[in-house]
């Protein structure tokens, strides 16, 4: 199982990324990641949604191995395309997301925390974008949504994490609890939003999508420009080869 949703008597979407060993997503997940999302924000019964993963890791990216084993830039253009729609949909659902974050969340899975709603994370979270160790670019969009501007800066260069209770201290999570915990903070403050007017909650959703500063879907569109041109020039494939030769694993 790569993914499931389930909706509660009270309205709230649970939906959970399961795919072992390290929740790394391959583009069909993205993309189906995508669709649970737009169904949950169009289904009249539902009020809110809880993002959240089982497993070592909330998110360890686009599935490396598989693109590596893909001949041409099918995969590449796949995988932009893919996170392209998974973190638009969470941006863009018409109802509240609340991201219940465990251990590490890099990647892919800050572009999906830093467009959602709500943020609850275990104590044992680190948030990091390791792009530029796989010769790419992205999400630093994503990223200044949950860390200020420099340190985003030196985070994307130096493939460095910010650890949940930085993120606390910074406002960007809510809340930080233990892992046994998670599920049960991120549902409450789903409940808590669920009980609201579901009309009002919609229309406050539409309302302060419309008042961001930054358009994040051109704005990660633009970077995605970047890591197509690094494959070109050779620099993505060499990073992604010495990753795959490595046996590293994106839970490092």
């Amino acid at each position: 199982m790569s993914l499931s949703s389930t909706l509660h008597p009270d309205g709230v979407v649970e939906i959970v990324i399961d795919r072992p060993p390290v929740n790394a997503l391959a583009v069909a997940d993205w993309f189906a990641l995508a669709r649970l999302l737009d169904e949950a924000g169009a289904d009249p019964e539902a009020r809110v949604v809880v993002l959240r993963a089982e497993g070592r890791g909330f998110n360890a990216g686009v599935d490396i191995k598989e693109m590596q084993q893909s001949q041409g830039f099918d995969a590449l253009i796949g995988a932009n395309r893919g996170c392209y729609a998974a973190f638009k949909a969470v941006y863009e659902c018409d109802v509240p997301v609340v991201a219940a974050v465990n251990g590490y969340c890099l990647g892919g899975g800050i572009g999906l925390v830093g467009n959602a709603d709500v943020i609850v994370a275990s104590d044992d979270a680190s948030f990091g974008l390791p792009e530029v160790e796989r010769g790419a670019l992205g999400a630093a969009t994503h990223l200044a949504r949950l860390v200020p501007a420099h340190k985003m800066r030196a985070m994307v260069y130096t493939a460095t994490r910010a650890s949940a209770q930085e993120l606390h201290a910074w406002g960007s999570v809510l809340q930080v609890v233990s892992r046994t915990e998670l599920r049960d903070a991120a549902m409450s403050v789903a409940r808590d939003i669920a009980a609201k007017s579901p009309a009002v909650i919609r229309a406050a959703k539409a309302c302060l999508n419309g008042i961001d500063p930054v358009d994040v879907n051109r704005s990660y569109r633009f970077e995605q420009g970047f890591t197509f041109e690094l494959n070109l020039a050779g620099e993505g494939d060499r990073a992604r080869d010495r990753f795959v030769r490595d046996g590293a694993t994106e839970n490092e």
